[in-house]
């Protein structure tokens, strides 16, 4: 299946970074670098906000989703506090990603360093409609755990 449409984004790069890129062609995200000067240390379960010094402006109908990337997560026990964040399309604001160190020691972030990806995707805007009762599934009320393990 080609999902691949030509989708032109606004973008104004104030980092010294490349804009970010896919990879390859199957990737669905591109890689958020850090907008820093000098590099930042984590203390464990410290939580810091990153510039990526990136601005854009998303066609309506499409958001950003900011999420963590696994090489950091598993090497250095870093992620996002906020999974995925979301750039709504209205928003004009510089992109900035706020990590937390999740590990048991001091985590450092280099300058440029790729601390997230950024995927695009489309969203919808509803419509509620209050009613009394809603339809009867398999499943019911069951939450958490109640479709098995298997």
């Amino acid at each position: 299946m080609d999902r691949h449409q030509d989708i032109k984004v606004k973008v104004i790069n104030k980092s010294s970074n490349e804009l970010p890129q896919y990879k390859t062609i199957g990737s669905a995200g591109m890689d958020l670098r850090a907008d820093l000067f000098e590099r930042i240390s984590l203390k464990p379960l410290e939580r810091i906000l990153i510039p990526t010094g990136l601005y854009i402006e998303l066609p309506q109908g499409l958001e950003a989703q900011i999420r963590p990337r696994s090489g950091l997560a598993i090497k250095k026990g870093i992620s996002l506090v906020n999974s995925p964040g979301t750039i709504d399309s209205d928003y004009r604001g510089e992109i900035k990603v706020i990590i937390i160190n999740l590990s048991n020691e001091v985590q450092v972030i280099d300058p440029s360093e790729r601390i997230a990806q950024m995927v695009i995707a489309p969203y919808f805007q509803i419509t509620w409609e209050t009613v009394e009762s809603l339809s009867d599934t398999k499943r019911g009320k069951g939450g958490f755990g109640s479709t098995g393990t298997t």
